[in-house]
């Protein structure tokens, strides 16, 4: 909430009451739950048994924001080949 509140990244949620945001953060955590078998089945074994969790939600984090932001993963892990 603090994030989406600092100037320069008020426009991001523009429009968007706390109470909005607060109901879309805890559905999008509910269904990272309810999810995380899943994605973990989704991922090549080698991956799957060689990465902690930590690396996992990374990676779908990673994967997720490239989709819609892909300059904000390059100022992240930088350019990737």
């Amino acid at each position: 909430m603090r994030y989406g509140s600092k100037p320069d990244t008020r426009q991001i949620w523009d429009g968007m009451t706390k109470t909005d945001l607060q109901a879309a953060v805890n559905a999008a955590d509910d269904w990272a739950d309810a999810n995380a078998a899943s994605f973990n089945s989704a991922l090549p074994a080698a991956f799957r048994t060689n990465a902690n969790n930590g690396q996992k939600a990374l990676l779908l984090a990673l994967v997720v924001l490239a989709r819609y932001n892909p300059a904000a993963v390059r100022k992240i892990v930088g350019d990737v080949d």
